[in-house]
């Protein structure tokens, strides 16, 4: 079928983006879906910072290659093999599709499925075919969704069944913003009701991250930024406490502020800096989570001694530690109890042309999570 898409061609194009276009909107073919794979209407996708950093070069990948990979839709084909899906279910696309085989999927860890990972590398769906085409090149596929696009062909272990009555942009957060920033509360560093919480970088990732630690009972959450609206926004979903990162003594007051360091810090900003500041916001015994992605050749440095004398914790988080047929429908149930009101970081709904003029807003920090719709 043929169908528009947004595909980027050269990474690294100079901002602004409006004025460089690296995202062109284009018709492209999409192949029916294979064995194991689903084809879907895309009805909302998000606009994540880890689509930037595609478009930006800070995360390297094989170019031609159909962006998109924070979704929700609607089943319309299903290809062989897949019986617990039919057209019309509505789904959320989730970025790394679990093999449910390799070792890491043995162990109930589905985020970190070495298949998956290394098809995401390559640009393929984990059945490593394209079903992208522009002419007669092929596109490579993003996080085996590319969901900046009217429809996607995806591996069934992309999907996540869901009900129906959840409107669409709302749902399509759950597939990346959500997953990642509650889950890194939640799963990773099992954040207990009474601990202290600190969240360093506020995009869609880190407010969400205040949203659960509020969920779960923190009694003191520091939000830390650089700029003053989303400190503002960040007290309004229940952080304690704002300090702004560019203050040369943001360090200094955070600890002050909470007899000597949080319980758990989280970068969430994919800058080194910010995850120097999150180490050092984090008390004697405490542990210093990041899910920020930054540029591959760029290192984190500390003091040796701290991490032993203190006994500290440092840790990585990709996608929150999700298993996503477990941790979407229960992030969900939290939605309609009105503990994750993530609708609240919803800052525009664009159209599909408007994408680069909304990378834009992405990058100079003027919106949170921004939505293209295609109803």
């Amino acid at each position: 079928m043929r169908m528009r898409a947004a595909v980027l061609h050269t990474i690294g194009a100079p901002p602004p983006y409006a004025t460089s276009r690296p995202l062109a909107i284009e018709d492209v073919e999409l192949d029916a879906p294979g064995d194991g794979e689903v084809l879907v209407r895309v009805r909302a996708a998000g606009l994540c910072h880890s689509d930037l950093s595609v478009v930006n070069g800070d995360r390297p990948r094989p170019v031609p290659m159909a962006l998109g990979h924070e979704a929700a839709g609607e089943v319309v084909e299903v290809g062989r093999g897949v019986v617990d899906l039919k057209p019309g279910d509505h789904v959320v696309m989730v970025f790394v599709p679990s093999c449910g085989h390799c070792l890491p999927c043995m162990e109930g860890r589905p985020a970190l499925c070495e298949p998956g990972a290394a098809a995401n590398g390559a640009g393929t769906l984990i059945s490593g075919a394209r079903r992208l085409h522009l002419g007669d090149k092929a596109i490579n596929h993003h996080m085996g969704v590319s969901a900046f696009a009217e429809h996607a062909v995806v591996s069934r272990n992309s999907l996540v069944k869901i009900d129906p009555s959840l409107p669409f942009d709302i749902a399509a957060l759950f597939g990346c913003a959500v997953l990642t920033g509650v889950g890194a509360v939640i799963n990773t560093a099992h954040v207990e009701p009474g601990s202290t919480v600190a969240v360093v970088g506020l995009g869609g990732v880190g407010l969400n991250s205040v949203l659960a630690a509020h969920a779960v009972g923190a009694t003191r959450i520091v939000a830390v930024d650089m700029l003053d609206d989303k400190l503002a926004l960040a007290r309004q979903l229940g952080a304690t406490d704002a300090f702004n990162a560019r203050d040369a003594d943001c360090v200094a007051k955070v600890r002050d502020a909470t007899n000597g360091g949080v319980d758990a810090a989280f970068e969430m900003a994919g800058s080194v800096r910010a995850m120097d500041l999150a180490y050092r916001i984090t008390r004697r015994g405490g542990m210093t989570i990041t899910a920020g992605l930054s540029h591959p050749d760029h290192e984190f440095a500390l003091k040796h001694v701290s991490l032993v004398a203190e006994e500290r914790t440092i840790k990585g988080s990709y996608i929150g530690g999700c298993v996503s047929l477990r941790d979407v429908p229960r992030y969900m149930a939290l939605y309609r109890q009105g503990r994750l009101p993530v609708e609240r970081l919803l800052t525009d709904r664009l159209r599909l042309d408007q994408i680069n003029e909304g990378f834009d807003r992405l990058r100079e920090g003027k919106a949170v999570r921004q939505i293209i719709t295609f109803d």
